[in-house]
């Protein structure tokens, strides 16, 4: 109806020398193509624009001008339209019907594109894709159309239409114009929401060129659809909605069993709530879907990679098909020689359009991939903050970071691989019907093969995932115990019990090893059959096709397509294995994090916050009944008084404030506070950030109060010590600071954030008397800063009690008075019987109150804990790697300038800097790191391997090279009569390469476990044999991460990536020999094509390895923070600070994201360049083929062509693999690190001078003994001379910083001596080896650290000692009852840290310790804070019986201890202030005198 022409055909379009298409298809599909194109894509790209607006741009010259354009092009149009009807009207023939529809078509769809371009203008978009598409395509058909009307004119003059010919012309060139301004973008716009980002690709690629490497301030920032207020919100949303979905379901089939408290008796208990909902609901409850939820939330996004995968898949047989094309024509001499270059040509854009997807789909992949992670890390966060107690203590701290770390990783690598499901079975199809194409049913025998090779693949793959499993066991034992001993090394040190631990570990990671051993033979014989498979599946195709029937020719054509398709074959039969065990492993992350995300949260009604104006309580609790007390609770707590809860441990205290913060769960009764809270732990919760950051904690900065808040905590001296002042970072957990003075600075947070009621929970237990009442009188008590605040105080401290208003006496959890201090003294009731208890112990503290001076109030023992005296917490000193503590100590007790200021401290800011954070090491790896990791494998091994490696890659080539000579052999009566001799020879070829293979893999696994197991070995010697500086200078989190991170990369990864690195460099190796030897004048392309791809790949090496380094500097934070959030919940919580903390991480997590964007970035922008290169080569192996396919045999182009088609690939992957090789033998880097730190004196002489039983007196022998803590500070003890005879007992006492602890550091020989010598028995200990001196006399530390283990590693880790002994040291120590009332007696588990026993138990062991080593000399760094004063008697009755005849230093903390030991030691200054008997002191009304009586002891 249209045209007056035929459509097509054929002769003239394809069988001749010079093809074009017929005019009515110029009119039609070529002027249409566009017009459809973009009137399918207008009304989505409208919508699209509608809801994302950008902003608004005003009229440009750039606009004005594509608008005219567009507006002339529909002239143009309008022209050839009004040019048609004047024909019909005018001309004698009729016009086809085609000439008006189609400019009519066009003009329209130009006023489309004028529209689109204005719309465009006013939403904010400065470049569009979708317009530069539509002008290409538009352009693109116009030339062919060009080339069509010049071939015209130069052949029919006759036939032209001069109108439409110039129409056209003009056409064309505004086409061009049109193009062209399409690819300049547009000014920004005004009013846009986007962030102004100065750093963009450019400035990348710059700054990798302008020689520096990548740093943290040129990334820029994140997209705002991939920030964690964004992506965040969404899946919380929809978790929650699923859940309340669940929970409706659920509430149609349960009752809620409250009431059966009521019901219950007081002799049984209530039946456990969860026995009653399982005997009603048979039914399964329904849990809710978390994998529906993160479908909904990342599905719709992740859906358009699916579409791009499924082009790519039909898009990789294209290339095969090609492949048969040019061999064909090749065979057939007759064919025009455009159809090679048409080829050619074809390959080529099929090859760049199949990058272009291909990187397109990994793009999405990545970007959903990370998306996911930031969700499910912000999800984790969240859920963490609001988990109830008892949900809480479900799971440890180290399996919730898991999930965030771990399995948010998992999600994040499996889906890249997802589409894998349905897009392999798709390729293996396709595959198989093009084969089945080729060589009809002799297929079957090749799939035969590939189906049985599927099972053996399985079954390694479940063996693997088994030995897997197993590995990650010993290695999660092996991290704890490298954790613990970590934690408490200073205690491993002192009792010299390195060596043990180091067994222990050696034994865990023995085992690890094997299994890895095993791993590695199932891995050589997968590698085996991934390297057999193609070949077998090849040889059996061939072998069935040829022998089937001897008429069956084996081709070039035949053979090398199928190699081609095979090739593809063998990606998604490898892929599906891996793919379905990443799915299961996910599926397990899945039900973990399911389960973690339902844990049941705080009641948040528990607490009423809205009260009855006029009420008078700021605090009640009606019938109020919890979950830890049987009894209902009635307390009314009347505005600004102080209230104290005393009570026996374990009777509720702490429990009543968590019933008030709603921490505790809440069955009845009401709870009411009226205001603000603000509450103090009882174990301190100290951030790693300055001591300022500590205490204002988020809120505004008021420098007044600030100071005056500092000041009442008597914090003011403290300041005055550490070395940056109030911006002193603090440690992990507050490692740098005393329990003291962690307690003051979680105080002085509560004060400052100034609240309208405080909870208290035992303050004052880790400070000493006296600054337990400075902080009393000036913050607590009734003339303190809190004195119009509502203050309920938990204390031991009997002083307290009689100032206020109201006591609450705790029972078993039950109130059992109630009164001021004078009511319940009348009753005799529990209260009287406490302080009876109490009374006797605590009378000093009574009688101290009275002499409490003011001008000792800073300085008093233990207060300001100095850094030089950071034993009291059991640290030791040099903490600062910078201008130290100590400096600033020993300066000012010399000079005596106390009031030095502050300020100038501060303004240095590097001297605060306690931790050397994780840096980021820049630049190339050396090559000496790669000689240390061969020679960690053996250098025979290494050899052993490459020469496999070589012979394998060299069969390879060899095996194809013959197949080639095979398809060439002539072809007589349709047989090919050698065809038995080429079958077996590439049979045997084939054999051979299986057994290099088998074998390289083989060497290089078992290479790989030679080394990590050296490696391992060496760095942990390393770190054992370090000084404790070293421990106080790296943050626990650096050495746990080499001894996890860094050890499990150099055990598995880096022999993978040296074997695929290897693979990949011998692949392209060998596809550019072949393609050389078949088309020689490649050699002309391949330098340029070379130069350019080391280009590419050295700069992408260089940023990627930076980037690399970035992010995994910036992963860490998220995990610590977390980790430090998880520890201070409640406190978070009582705050109300939940939003700045989420904040806070989710900035963490951008942060980490930041880093990792462009690294996804960095791979796509990489593969396209790289697939251009091997596009390129494939493009010219082809070209060069055609231009000599007169000397070319159909053989050898199959062969080359072939190759250059797999080498794109290969391309990339050496790459990729030479990248990973950088970024991870940075392992092996940081591992051998730590062999080149200061390492302590040897452990052992040999042989030992030592006589058996030394020490046999215990006389200790100090002359001119000075000690400093670094070679560039003052001395911290200077010239002591004493004597003390065998079996003395010596107090030493001084106040802060006088050096009591140094000392004893000197003679466990932690801190080496500076001068002078100590003679224990008349030896010289500096003679000695560390382990010798340390085993031979005792200590026993402040902090009591227990190890998991059994309670007898605990006591006696290298099992040198009976039962008998150890049960009698048990008996001794008071802890015979509770040891033979556990079910495993000596074998019972402690838990990690000894939490699984009370504190004061943990110290009992302490004594136990030394009790079962008895040695002649024995040091206490007496306890104050941890035990109870029960407790504290039992330890002092116990050394006074057992150590009767040994030499005992006390480091006292009070002064009641030491009273009748024969000497007292009074330090100052590091100096011996005076040395005698304590009446003898006291008569001499010294330094002595006046601690004694500050202490109310005369």
């Amino acid at each position: 109806l249209l045209f007056h022409s035929s459509f097509q055909d054929w002769n003239h379009t394809w069988y001749t020398p010079s093809p074009d298409f017929t005019q009515c298809f110029h009119n039609t599909v070529l002027v249409w193509l566009p017009c459809l194109y973009l009137w399918i894509c207008a009304p989505i790209y409208l919508i699209y624009l509608r809801s994302h607006n950008q902003g608004y741009i005003c009229m440009s010259l750039l606009n004005k001008a594509k608008t005219a354009v567009s507006l002339l092009l529909w002239i143009i149009c309008w022209a050839d339209v009004f040019y048609s009807f004047w024909e019909r009207s005018h001309g004698s023939s009729v016009p086809a019907p085609v000439l008006l529809v189609s400019p009519t078509l066009l003009g329209l769809t130009m006023l489309l594109a004028t529209f689109i371009v204005q719309y465009e203008r006013m939403k904010g978009v400065q470049s569009s894709g979708v317009m530069l598409i539509y002008w290409l395509l538009a352009t693109l058909c116009a030339i062919v159309t060009f080339r069509s009307k010049i071939l015209q004119a130069l052949d029919q003059l006759s036939t032209v239409c001069v109108w439409r010919y110039t129409t056209f012309f003009i056409y064309f060139t505004l086409l061009l114009i049109a193009l062209f301004l399409s690819c300049l973008p547009d000014r920004p716009p005004l009013f846009s929401q986007a962030v102004k980002d100065p750093v963009r690709v450019a400035q990348t690629e710059n700054l990798s060129f302008c020689g520096r490497p990548l740093e943290e301030k040129d990334l820029w920032s994140l997209n705002l659809d991939d920030r964690s207020q964004n992506v965040v919100p969404q899946l919380v949303h929809r978790w929650n909605t699923e859940c309340q979905k669940v929970k409706r379901t659920e509430e149609k089939t349960l009752y809620s069993p409250r009431q059966d408290r009521q019901r219950e008796t007081k002799q049984g208990p209530a039946v456990e709530e969860s026995e009653i909902l399982l005997t009603k609901t048979q039914q399964k409850a329904k849990e809710p879907s978390l994998f529906w939820v993160l479908c909904l939330t990342f599905g719709p996004y992740f859906l358009i990679s699916c579409l791009y995968k499924f082009i790519q898949d039909i898009l990789m047989f294209v290339g095969p098909e090609i492949l048969r094309l040019l061999i064909s024509f090749v065979n057939n001499s007759n064919a025009p020689s455009w159809h090679g270059f048409f080829y050619t040509a074809l390959l080529f854009v099929c090859t760049c359009v199949q990058s272009l997807v291909l990187q397109r789909y990994f793009h999405v992949c990545f970007v959903t991939g990370m998306r996911l992670r930031t969700a499910i890390i912000g999800a984790v966060y969240r859920k963490a903050l609001v988990i109830s107690s008892a949900a809480r203590r479900t799971s440890t701290v180290g399996e919730i970071v898991n999930l965030m770390s771990v399995d948010a990783q998992r999600f994040m690598d499996l889906i890249t691989y997802i589409n894998m499901i349905w897009s392999a079975p798709l390729q293996v199809v396709l595959a198989l019907y093009f084969l089945w194409q080729n060589l009809g049913a002799s297929v079957l025998a090749g799939v035969a093969v590939m189906i049985l090779l599927v099972p053996v693949n399985a079954v390694i793959a479940m063996k693997t995932k088994s030995y897997q499993v197993a590995q990650m066991k010993s290695k999660d034992n092996r991290i704890k115990l490298m954790n613990e001993m970590l934690n408490g090394i200073k205690v491993l040190k002192l009792y010299a019990w390195e060596l043990a631990f180091k067994d222990k570990v050696a034994g865990i990671r023995e085992s690890e090893l094997q299994v890895l051993k095993k791993a590695a033979y199932l891995g050589a014989v997968s590698t085996f059959t991934w390297v057999c498979a193609p070949f077998l599946v090849a040889l059996s195709t061939f072998a069935v096709y040829v022998l089937v029937d001897e008429h069956n020719v084996l081709d070039a054509e035949k053979a090398f397509v199928s190699l081609a398709l095979f090739n593809i074959l063998r990606f998604p039969l490898n892929m599906l294995p891996m793919v379905i065990s990443s799915m299961v492993q996910a599926s397990v992350s899945l039900k973990r994090l399911r389960v973690f995300l339902s844990h049941e949260e705080l009641q948040e009604d528990s607490v009423e916050h809205k009260v009855i104006a006029g009420s008078p309580y700021s605090i009640s609790i009606m019938d109020g009944v919890f979950c830890w007390s049987r009894s209902e609770l009635n307390v009314c707590i009347p505005e600004g008084s102080l209230v104290a809860v005393v009570g026996h441990v374990g009777s509720g205290k702490s429990s009543l404030l968590s019933a008030l913060l709603g921490e505790m769960d809440k069955l009845e009764g009401t709870v009411a506070i009226k205001g603000s809270v603000a509450y103090v732990p009882q174990q301190a919760w100290i951030q790693n950030s300055t001591l300022k950051g500590n205490i204002i904690f988020g809120q505004e900065r008021k420098e007044a109060w600030y100071q005056h808040v500092v000041e009442a905590c008597a914090l003011q001296p403290d300041l005055e010590i550490l070395p940056a002042g109030d911006e002193t970072e603090i440690g992990e957990k507050g490692v740098n600071l005393s329990g003291g003075q962690k307690q003051r600075v979680s105080l002085a947070r509560a004060v400052y954030c100034d609240r309208a009621i405080y909870l208290l929970d035992d303050p004052l237990s880790a400070v000493d008397a006296h600054v337990g009442k400075h902080i009393f009188d000036q913050v607590i008590g009734p003339q303190g800063l809190l004195k119009d605040k509502t203050r309920v105080l938990v204390t031991h401290g009997l002083s307290y009690l009689p100032q206020a208003d109201l006591i609450l006496v705790m029972v078993e959890g039950e109130i059992t008075e109630m009164g001021s201090y004078q009511q319940l003294m009348a009753t005799e009731g529990a209260f009287s019987e406490f302080l009876r208890t109490y009374a006797a112990v605590d009378q000093t503290q009574n009688n101290g109150k009275k002499h409490c001076s003011s001008g000792t109030k800073g300085l008093e023992n233990g207060s300001a804990t100095a850094l030089a005296e950071l034993s009291e917490t059991g640290h030791t000193q040099c903490l600062f790697s910078s201008s130290s503590a100590i400096n600033s100590v020993s300066k000012l007790s010399q000079t005596g300038k106390e009031d030095k200021d502050l300020s100038q401290k501060a303004k240095n800011p590097g001297v605060g800097k306690l931790t050397e954070a994780d840096k980021a090491s820049t630049g190339q790896v050396k090559l000496s790191v790669f000689w240390a990791y061969l020679k960690a494998i053996g250098v025979l091994l290494s050899f052993i391997s490459l020469l496999l490696f070589i012979t394998h890659h060299g069969l390879s080539l060899f095996s194809n090279y013959w197949l080639s000579l095979w398809t060439d052999d002539p072809v007589i009566n349709g047989t090919q009569p050698t065809r038995m001799m080429r079958l077996g020879v590439y049979g045997a070829l084939g054999f051979s390469q299986g057994v290099a293979v088998f074998g390289f893999s083989l060497s290089m696994s078992i290479g790989g476990i030679l080394a990590s197991r050296y490696l391992h070995q060496s760095m942990l010697y390393d770190v054992l044999r370090s000084p404790m500086s070293f421990f106080e200078r790296t943050p626990s989190g650096n050495l746990v991460n080499r001894f996890s991170k860094e050890i499990d990369t150099i055990d598995t990864v880096i022999p993978q990536i040296f074997k695929m690195f290897l693979g990949s460099m011998f692949n392209v190796l060998g596809a550019c020999v072949v393609i050389l030897i078949a088309t020689p004048l490649v050699a002309v392309v391949i330098p340029f094509l070379g130069l350019l791809y080391f280009f590419v790949q050295r700069f992408y090496v260089a940023s990627s390895r930076q980037l690399k380094r970035l992010e995994s500097v910036s992963r860490s934070p998220i995990y610590t923070h977390f980790n430090e959030t998880l520890l201070g919940t409640s406190v978070i919580r009582a705050f109300g600070e939940q939003e700045r903390f989420i904040c806070n991480s989710d900035q963490r997590v951008d942060h980490n994201q930041k880093a990792y964007f462009p690294s996804i970035v960095a791979n796509r922008w990489l593969a396209i360049r790289l697939e251009f290169v091997g596009n390129c080569i494939v493009s010219f192996a082809a070209l060069f083929a055609v231009i000599a396919r007169e000397s070319l045999s159909p053989g050898i182009m199959g062969l080359s062509i072939s190759y250059a088609l797999q080498l794109t690939t290969s391309l990339t992957w050496l790459v990729r693999m030479s990248s990973d090789m950088e970024t991870n033998i940075v392992a092996v880097e940081k591992v051998k690190e730590y062999s080149d730190t200061e390492k302590e004196a040897e452990w052992k002489h040999e042989p030992s001078s030592l006589p058996s039983g030394w020490p046999t007196e215990g006389q200790i022998e100090l002359r001119g003994f000075c000690l400093r803590y670094r070679h560039d500070l003052d001395l911290a003890i200077r010239n002591i001379n004493i004597t003390i005879s065998g079996g003395e007992k010596v107090g030493i006492v001084g106040r802060t910083g006088a050096g009591k602890s140094s000392l004893t550091l000197g003679l466990f020989r932690i801190i080496e001596r500076a001068e002078g010598h100590i003679f224990i028995d008349g030896v010289d200990i500096a003679q000695l080896g560390l382990h010798e001196l340390r085993s031979r006399i005792t200590i026993i530390p402040q902090d009591p650290v227990v190890f998991s283990g059994s309670l007898r590693m605990n006591l006696d880790p290298f099992d040198s000692y009976s039962d008998d002994e150890v049960w009698r040291a048990l008996e001794f120590s008071h802890l015979k009852n509770f040891v033979s009332s556990l079910p495993d007696k000596l074998n019972h588990e402690c838990s990690e840290g000894g939490e699984n026993l009370s504190v004061g138990q943990r110290q009992l062991l302490c004594l136990a310790r030394a009790l079962l080593r008895k040695t002649k000399i024995l040091v206490l760094d007496e306890a104050t804070a941890a035990v109870d004063m029960e407790t504290d008697n039992l330890i002092q009755s116990t050394i006074r019986s057992q150590f009767e005849d040994c030499t005992i230093l006390t480091i006292a903390h009070r002064l009641n201890t030491i009273m009748d030991y024969t000497r007292v030691l009074v330090l100052e200054k590091g100096e011996i202030a005076e040395f005698d008997s304590p009446s003898n002191l006291i008569s001499q009304r010294g330094a002595f005198y006046k601690m004694a009586k500050d202490a109310g002891l005369v």
